[in-house]
């Protein structure tokens, strides 16, 4: 299919800011705080960016074992890397199953690309061919909790997200790899810039990094936004209702650009963890955060 519209666009900016708890705004844009946080945060760790820098992924296999799983620009096997694919994004896992997003360094790039590891370690590719006017950022994987299907997201000031189905869990695709079709939009009420990771946090709703400090979008810069499904993926395009629920910290003995980078939502602990990478020469270091419901 050819989405009707694809709006391109994007800022860069940033400022030094800390947060203990992220909360409800009561309007998109402008909004005040409302008193109650929806999220506390319980702690936080450093990994290296190189090998966690892009994204995060709490992996639950049939054993019972969980494994948070980070990527960053070392986790590119070079099997990968020698196709021509130079950027992974933030993954998401599923039954076991770990789903990257992968998008090409090439000057002009016509696809994007998904790999799927099994839980034995067995990886299929999935390629998406670019349609009409459609970016080839692919910055992110989130499955939904059935594991029929994954949203995507590109670059820029966008209006919606992208649904697949879901590589290799999802019957309609193939189980060894090969090409993946979009199969919808999530169109969104609100415009969102710069989406570096995003995960479920039920059937309907999902949590969303913003990488934008421009705050002409939402009262929040580096916004972590909430986006409110009109029932649970059906494969098809569907709405999405955007909050911003407050601004993921920056702090650092560093000054300059932080940029916020993976979300994962463990839904077996309720733990939310969310990344930023530090600035200037604290870059070497991503700090994650994690919190809990209040």
């Amino acid at each position: 299919m050819t989405p009707s519209s694809w709006i391109r666009a994007g800022a860069r900016t940033a400022t030094l800011t800390a947060s203990a708890a992220l909360f409800v705004t009561t309007a998109l844009v402008g909004g005040a705080h409302a008193a109650t946080p929806t999220w506390v945060e319980t702690g936080s760790s450093l990994q290296g960016t190189l090998g966690a820098g892009e994204g995060v992924t709490t992996v639950h296999t049939a054993g019972g074992g969980d494994t948070v799983v980070y990527r960053g620009v070392g986790s590119i096997p070079l099997s990968v890397l020698v196709q021509g694919w130079t950027h992974i994004g933030d993954p998401d896992s599923a039954d076991g199953y770990v789903f990257d997003a992968y998008q090409s360094g090439a000057s002009d790039p016509t696809s994007k690309m998904f790999r799927v590891t099994t839980p034995s370690g067995a990886s299929y590719e999935y390629t998406h061919t670019l349609v009409a006017g459609e970016l080839y950022n692919n910055s992110f994987d989130a499955v939904s909790p059935d594991t029929q299907w994954m949203v995507a997201g590109e670059w820029g000031t966008m209006s919606h997200l992208q649904i697949y189905p879901t590589p290799l869990l999802n019957p309609a695709t193939s189980p060894t790899g090969g090409s993946l079709d979009l199969s919808g939009l999530i169109e969104l009420d609100h415009p969102v810039n710069d989406i570096q990771g995003c995960d479920f946090t039920s059937a309907t709703q999902l949590v969303c990094a913003s990488d934008d400090s421009s705050q002409t979008l939402f009262p929040d810069a580096k916004p972590l936004l909430e986006i409110d499904l009109s029932g649970p993926l059906t494969g098809g395009d569907t709405t999405g209702h955007v909050t911003d629920i407050g601004a993921i910290p920056q702090s650092s003995i560093c000054s300059g650009t932080f940029e916020a980078e993976g979300v994962d939502y463990d839904t077996d602990t309720g733990t939310l963890r969310l990344e930023m990478i530090q600035p200037s020469i604290c870059g070497a270091v991503t700090t994650v955060y994690t919190y809990r419901r209040s």
